[in-house]
């Protein structure tokens, strides 16, 4: 074979295209896995959001659950609580109602008087003739006398101060 022949140049220059083509291919393709990845992993946390909800939403219905369970156990227990105070005929009250708006339980309405019972001979003479006046605040309680609850407890001390002696001044 002949260095010049036609040939030989075909040769080479298909070697020469196919390198060139492979280096595009490879310089190219690292772009499009690149975005494939990027698509595979949106998918992924797009699942895992989806899943999330679910779980979310099962949580929420699960307490829903509870709450409903909860609620038909008070209305039991209160009718309960009402056929006890009927069978020992005991005054029936009912609780404050709680107000949602301002967060205070309102007061109650007066309850319905009973039969006064027969007095005894141990009702009829009060044993402490100081239970029928109103009970005296304890003195650890904040009534604003130095009691141990009071504002003021602690910050005074229990003899006054003598007035301090001015020192003279240092130079």
């Amino acid at each position: 074979m002949e260095a010049t022949s036609p040939l030989l140049f075909v040769l080479i220059g298909l070697v020469i295209g196919f390198l060139i083509g492979l280096l595009c291919y490879r310089l190219m393709s690292k772009g499009e896995r690149h975005r494939a990845s990027l698509k595979q992993t949106l998918l992924e946390r797009e699942h895992q959001i989806a899943e999330l909800k679910k779980a979310q939403g099962r949580h929420v219905s699960e307490v829903r659950q509870c709450l409903d369970a909860i609620r038909s156990q008070t209305e039991e227990l209160e009718d309960k609580l009402d056929a006890g105070t009927e069978q020992w005929e005991l005054a029936h009250t009912t609780a404050a109602p709680f107000d949602e708006t301002t967060q205070v339980t309102k007061p109650a309405a007066p309850a319905k008087p009973l039969k006064p019972a027969a007095p005894t001979p141990a009702d009829a003479t009060p044993k402490n003739p100081q239970a029928s006046e109103t009970p005296t605040t304890p003195r650890d309680y904040a009534d604003g006398k130095g009691g141990t609850l009071s504002e003021e407890y602690g910050l005074k001390d229990a003899k006054p101060k003598e007035p301090a002696v001015d020192q003279p001044p240092r130079y």
